[in-house]
């Protein structure tokens, strides 16, 4: 403590042992679609009146582009063309109906597996995408790559929103198999159905459009309006007229079960509202049956996951484990006041342990500290449980534990 040689009043600076944990971005999208070469590019403004118009070029294919308007798409695919227009209307979707900031990678020729698989693989670096969709494809085996994309072992924090199978699809035949095709069930995906009715600028015509762009745009908004932990369903998607079939309740009722979001318009509503909420699961893993669920869980996950990356360059100690318990704790007090866990106090709404149990010798000798986190993302007190592991320094003196109860957060 400093030694004051004269009277007055000092300010001194303490540190708290709080390492706040920031929530990571949850809206942040990442999109696939054809752009073909023949796309006509807009001029770039000329600075002077005699200076020759000059075109913007065409992003290249398989590097991602960072896109944060719309204005900002056509900079690098270019206006409604033929050559790109699923991809437009998706794009132009998402920020219309609230997105604010996207990925695109560009494929050139046919929308397949090949081309999905190597521009999925250019979004592994891009560590804020959240959400992936590759408009208008419906095959089996782009689906799948998507989808295994999202639940890759080193990523596991993002979602993918698939568009529904449409041809010679009816209100005859709306069946699970007719809609999703051969789509495995996944938690880490949510498929929509119908298409939807939309404006195009290059037939001056209204035409059916696969919804994904739009959907991700709704998922942009309620992240921001109420937070990820809102399930993103009742909500109007901009820019839609009508729906190329209208699903009934009474089909509704088989098809939602099964991990079918269908989105629905109702008599005396001009609104085309999405009506569901719910992941592909399909009931087999009850923990992960809604949207919400599943993104929130991925949301707390990145979050401690980046936020306790400070625990490589400690002591793997008691000290140590007791900073993380106070730090992830914190975190999780603050998503609980916001209404994201269940529970009436924090205690029923998650728990942190940090210790000799989750940390033995063997696990200390391998440079490794292991904290499990249980949250409560259905019922209070019913633990969604995880862990996180993180590379520490050498193992801290044998010493008496660390006394943590001025540690603990507040609640």
């Amino acid at each position: 403590m400093p030694v004051y040689q004269a009277p007055g009043v000092y300010v001194e600076e303490k540190p708290s042992g709080i390492m706040p944990i920031a929530g990571v971005g949850t809206s942040i999208a990442g999109f696939i679609g054809r752009v073909a070469d023949n796309v006509v590019m807009p001029e770039k403004p000329t600075r002077q009146p005699t200076e020759l118009p000059e075109l913007y070029p065409l992003a290249p294919v398989n590097q991602p582009q960072l896109i944060t308007s719309w204005e900002r798409f056509k900079t690098a695919f270019g206006d409604f063309h033929d050559g790109n227009g699923t991809l437009a209307h998706a794009v132009y979707g998402f920020f219309n109906n609230g997105g604010t900031r996207c990925w695109i990678t560009r494929v050139a020729d046919e929308v397949n597996v090949e081309n999905v698989r190597a521009a999925l693989d250019t979004f592994k670096p891009i560590d804020e995408i959240a959400i992936v969709a590759v408009p208008g494809a419906v095959s089996d085996e782009v689906q799948e790559a998507v989808l295994s994309h999202c639940e890759d072992q080193y990523l596991q924090d993002r979602f993918a929103i698939l568009d529904g199978r449409y041809e010679g699809v009816t209100n005859f035949n709306l069946t699970k198999e007719a809609i999703q095709g051969g789509t495995r069930d996944s938690s880490y995906g949510a498929i929509y159905f119908p298409r939807i009715l939309v404006y195009d600028p290059i037939t001056k015509k209204n035409i059916y459009v696969s919804p994904s762009g739009h959907i991700a745009g709704v998922y942009a908004r309620v992240d921001t309006e109420r937070g990820v932990h809102k399930a993103p369903a009742n909500e109007v998607i901009r820019g839609a007229l009508e729906l190329e079939v209208n699903v009934t309740k009474a089909d509704q009722a088989g098809l939602n079960p099964e991990g079918i979001n269908i989105i629905r318009k109702f008599n005396g509503n001009n609104n085309i509202l999405i009506w569901g909420a719910r992941t592909l699961a399909s009931g087999e893993d009850p923990e992960w049956t809604y949207i919400n669920v599943r993104r929130l869980f991925l949301f707390l996950r990145e979050s401690i996951d980046e936020g306790t990356q400070w625990a490589v360059f400690e002591p793997n100690d008691y000290v140590l484990w007791a900073k993380i318990r106070l730090n992830v704790s914190a975190f999780l007090t603050n998503v609980w006041r916001d209404g994201a866990l269940f529970g009436n106090k924090p205690q029923e709404a998650f728990y942190v342990k940090c210790d000799e149990e989750t940390n033995p010798p063997e696990v200390r000798d391998l440079g490794q500290v292991i904290t499990e986190i249980g949250v409560a993302v259905v019922k209070p007190a019913e633990f969604v449980i995880f862990r996180i592991s993180q590379w520490a320094g050498p193992k801290g003196p044998e010493a008496t534990q660390a006394n943590d109860t001025n540690l603990s957060a507040n609640s």
